[in-house]
Parts: C-alpha cells; sequence; structure tokens
C-alpha cells in the first residue's frame, strides 16, 4: 500500500519589522473570550476590529463590561478562544508562547493608572529597566532611556526620584518607559485616573503628540471628556463591542 508522505509543518511566522502603509496594527476577526467554568464565563464576545496604523481609539463601558478583557487580549496577555487575531499582520494565535513575548515587547506600550514605577530608582532607572528583558545592550540603555524621557518632556529630570514628581511628572516616566522600546501600539489603561485636571490633560496633549508622530493608541476610560479625545469611540457592554457615535450613551 503507497501512504502519503508526511506534510512539513507550516513554522510559527516570527515577528517582522512594521512598515508604516503595512496591515492594520489591531485586526480581530470574531475574536472571543471564555473562561472555562464551571459554569464557563464569556467574558468577551465574538467581534470584529480593525485599528489602523495612526489611529487614536478611545474605549468606554462600564464597569465589568469587558474592557480589561480586551486590553489583555489585545495585549498578549489572554488568549482569544474563539476566532483570530493579527497584530501587524501577525496572526498571534499562530506564535509560541515565547514568541508571543518578544511580539508583545517589541510592538506594544503599557500605560497603566498606576505608575508602578520603582521609588528608589531614578526616572532613567525607571525607564531603562524596560529593556532589561527586550535584547538591549547594557551600554545602550541609558542613551535610550534619556532619549525617550526627552521626548515626554522630562530631560532635565532623567535622575530625579519618583517620590520628588508631580503625578503628572510620574505618568509621563510610565509613557516614557512604554515607548523606549519603540512599539508600534499604545495601550493605555485609565492613563489620567490618577491626575488631576491640569496633569490630565498634560498627559492626553502628550498622547495626542505622540499619535501625531505615528504612534497607534488605544486608551481606555471611564471619563467621557477623555474619550472624546479619540478619531473613533469603541465601546463596550457586557462583553459586546461595537462603534459608537454617542459616548454619552455609556
Amino acid at each position: 500500500m503507497t501512504t502519503s508522505p508526511t506534510p512539513t509543518p507550516t513554522p510559527s511566522p516570527a515577528p517582522s519589522e512594521p512598515t508604516p502603509d503595512g496591515p492594520p496594527v489591531i485586526q480581530f476577526r470574531q475574536v472571543g473570550l471564555t473562561y472555562p467554568g464551571p459554569p464557563p464565563v464569556e467574558a468577551f464576545r465574538p467581534s470584529d476590529l480593525t485599528v489602523r496604523r495612526g489611529e487614536f481609539i478611545t474605549v468606554v463601558g462600564p464597569s465589568g463590561s469587558g474592557k480589561s478583557t480586551f486590553l489583555n487580549i489585545a495585549g498578549l496577555l489572554d488568549t482569544p478562544t474563539t476566532g483570530s487575531f493579527l497584530l501587524d499582520g501577525i496572526d498571534t494565535g499562530r506564535l509560541k508562547d515565547t514568541q508571543r513575548t518578544t511580539l508583545r515587547g517589541r510592538r506594544i506600550g503599557f500605560v497603566f493608572q498606576a505608575f508602578h514605577l520603582l521609588p528608589h530608582r531614578s526616572a532613567r532607572e525607571n525607564v531603562e529597566l524596560a529593556m532589561v528583558y527586550g535584547g538591549v545592550s547594557r551600554r545602550e540603555r541609558p542613551e535610550r532611556a534619556r532619549e525617550a524621557l526627552d521626548r515626554v518632556g522630562l530631560g532635565h529630570r532623567t535622575e530625579a526620584l519618583p517620590t520628588r514628581m508631580s503625578g503628572g511628572e510620574r505618568q509621563r516616566v510610565a509613557i516614557a518607559r512604554a515607548l523606549v522600546a519603540r512599539p508600534s501600539l499604545l495601550l493605555c489603561d485609565e492613563p489620567t485616573g490618577n491626575l488631576d485636571t491640569a496633569n490630565a490633560e498634560a498627559v492626553l496633549r502628550l498622547l495626542e503628540t505622540l499619535n501625531a508622530e505615528g504612534i497607534t493608541v488605544v486608551l481606555i476610560t471611564h471619563d467621557l471628556a477623555v474619550a472624546a479625545r479619540g478619531a473613533r469611540t469603541i465601546t463596550i457592554r457586557d462583553g459586546v463591542l461595537s462603534e459608537s457615535e454617542q459616548v454619552g450613551a455609556c
């Protein structure tokens, strides 16, 4: 009996550098996430979403609506249980864990409501820590960190401790840390939530400036005034994602 030759397995795609006119930064194709039970919980229902390079998108929704689940999927922290998620044209579902980690480190910068800075390390040292596992040499890290801090307007505060900084300055350090790997996507989770009005406005203007320079920004917020700063607003309610023209409906 003649047997068919064993097909050669298709290798997992390796991360490649994005191009300015390349594929969407985020492309959800019926992406959903169900946590196993009992009973199973459908945290994010199958959804389609396209975020193109250079867009500024805001995401709104009530508490428990699925915003954090969306952030975890988009940030490659959780793996969808249905559908496919392409980041910069790369099918993330085909990647091994190590490849997902590498892709996340190279392509995605995270900014959170809590600054997550080490209080007894300088601004420069906090930014350098983001490069420890990113393949950047020890000699190169200080200069890269200074460049990132200068980009967010803190070139004069590189050696300051977070405990000697305002909330707005600490969030700028956190943004510099997210930028130091030169990502194509900035995921921001309530980045103005711990700031007063003046500092919140300064951080939003900074994000708008970075977006104008070509960085894709996806910002999750409960503040409708902040949501209005986006070119598009996505609403999530009960795990259902939809594009909303009336953010006030949330």
